[in-house]
């Protein structure tokens, strides 16, 4: 299981805020309740998400905040995500490459890559050479097809070809669901069966 840290609001709330320079006080205060609630969910790892956000500033908040929750929870896997800009405008991280020198930056045995196939598309145009440059970063994996985030059956992905890559690698990870269903759920789930 995964959770958000902050829960995110989405009746248009801030969705995140780790990134956000000035707000490390409010990042801490939240991370720290967000452990709370995962003593009782126990959660295998809780995503950090970066917030609306830009520019070097906004790399040092955040840089800044994963080095202090890293230290806070060690025991505690974290990830990061990048997230497209279409479905969330501004996010600070968007970016494959800039989230794999953040992972650098901050060198925590219990901090990873949340890599979700669906922005990996939106974003790169191709999720399977990003997973080939940076998945072996990758602790959690999510799935949603593109476009829309509807079932992976039919999309812009060869989620046959995604998985058996995962199976070479032997990737020992979570694979999750993260999608809207535009038909009924049981139809998309005959491709995990398979």
């Amino acid at each position: 299981m995964l959770i958000n840290c902050p829960p995110p609001n989405y009746t248009g709330g801030e969705r995140g805020f780790a990134a956000v320079p000035g707000l490390q006080d409010r990042f801490r205060r939240d991370f720290m309740k967000t452990m709370r609630v995962a003593e009782h969910l126990k959660p295998q790892f809780i995503h950090i998400m970066a917030g609306v956000a830009d520019g070097p500033a906004a790399r040092d908040a955040f840089v800044e905040n994963l080095t202090w929750a890293t230290a806070q929870a060690a025991d505690q896997m974290l990830t990061i995500e990048p997230i497209n800009q279409t479905d969330m405008p501004g996010n600070f991280l968007s970016d494959f490459d800039e989230a794999a020198a953040i992972l650098a930056k901050v060198a925590a045995p219990n901090l990873h890559l949340q890599y979700d196939a669906y922005h990996v598309q939106m974003i790169t145009g191709d999720a399977l050479a990003v997973w080939a440059k940076l998945g072996h970063l990758a602790k959690h994996v999510q799935v949603g097809g593109v476009p829309g985030r509807h079932e992976t059956n039919k999309c812009d992905i060869d989620y046959p070809a995604f998985f058996a890559m995962l199976d070479a690698q032997e990737y020992d990870g979570f694979v999750s669901g993260e999608h809207k269903p535009a038909n009924r759920t049981e139809n998309d789930l005959n491709l995990i069966k398979a």
